[in-house]
């Protein structure tokens, strides 16, 4: 995610960092070329009666296609903002299940530090990182990193999480096990225990929804047919305007092109919001906050420090 101070009216015009510009500078830069082209072409053949486009068509056709192109805009970024809402709502119930845990369960002596697995409260408590974490590795389709999980579940539990093809549901179903031990043990009452377990179903259906976005992807053909559709829009609109704007063509085709080639591309980076692009989400980082938030909760003196924008990117 891009992380930065808005720019000056000036300086919007040079920033480069953050800009879909780096995407699109290609196709952008043929698009320029051709219209350079078509200019001197026209001007070449302009006593041989050359055959030229009318400009009704793109007149026709460009109001529907920034119509279609913002609403696919529009649905990818509701993707966008749900995920971040359903992360937001990680760290809640995160921070609630650390406050549920450390309060709500009796037992006769206090935590005794704040790595202490053994304790069936900072068991619960770190199990929730460490499934943050894993959900976080799953939506990037990143390969399971055990070392990540270092000194947040026990060694066992750690073995048995190898063979499982959803990690975050096998941690949750540890969580529930190790609720169900307190209440047999009478260190929780049953009220007590509804109530935390109401805490797990909500971190349960925040990452089903973050798998969700993340598996159902926009038609794939309402994309292809606006990819289509702003392309040959771009390459021909220098044939219909060079003959009403003449050398103005190529600064036109550019501006045009990269409304219409720039949107088409932002649509295509935040539609799958959990990626390592620039305009994702920080996924790092919000793991990195709920981290600190719940190590706190545990008195840890020493939490990890909050990670920050690196060249204004922040994962």
């Amino acid at each position: 995610m891009i992380v930065r101070d808005r720019p000056s009216a000036l300086q919007l015009f040079f920033v480069l960092r953050g800009s879909i510009l780096n995407r699109i500078r290609g196709v952008l830069l043929a698009n320029i070329l051709l219209a350079a082209l078509v200019t001197v072409a026209h001007r070449a053949l302009a006593s041989h009666n050359a055959v030229l486009v009318s400009t009704i068509p793109f007149t026709l056709m460009g109001l529907p296609l920034a119509i279609f192109l913002g609403f696919r805009n529009s649905a990818c970024y509701d993707r966008f903002w749900e995920a971040r809402k359903l992360w937001g709502e990680l760290l809640l119930r995160s921070r609630n299940l650390a406050r549920q845990a450390l309060y709500m369960i009796d037992l006769p002596a206090p935590v005794a530090g704040p790595r202490d697995l053994a304790d069936v409260r900072v068991r619960l408590v770190l199990r929730a990182l460490a499934f943050c974490v894993s959900l976080k590795q799953l939506l990037r389709d990143q390969p399971a990193d055990a070392a990540a999980l270092d000194g947040l579940i026990l060694p066992a539990e750690r073995e048995a999480l190898d063979g499982a093809r959803n990690r975050p549901a096998a941690l949750m179903m540890a969580m529930g096990a190790d609720l169900a031990q307190c209440r047999r043990a009478g260190q929780i009452d049953s009220l007590r225990e509804v109530q935390i377990d109401t805490t797990l179903s909500a971190l349960t259906a925040a990452a089903a929804g973050c798998e969700r976005i993340k598996n159902t992807p926009l038609p794939f053909s309402y994309a292809l047919l606006l990819h289509r559709t702003a392309y040959l829009y771009c390459f021909l609109l220098p044939f219909g305007i060079v003959d009403a704007i003449g050398l103005m063509t190529p600064l036109v085709v550019a501006i045009v092109a990269y409304t219409f080639f720039g949107l088409d591309a932002l649509g295509d980076e935040i539609e799958e919001p959990f990626g390592l692009q620039a305009n994702d989400l920080a996924l790092d980082a919000i793991c990195r906050g709920i981290e600190i938030d719940l190590r706190e909760a545990l008195g840890d003196p020493a939490p990890p420090p909050a990670l920050r924008p690196v060249d204004y990117l922040l994962l």
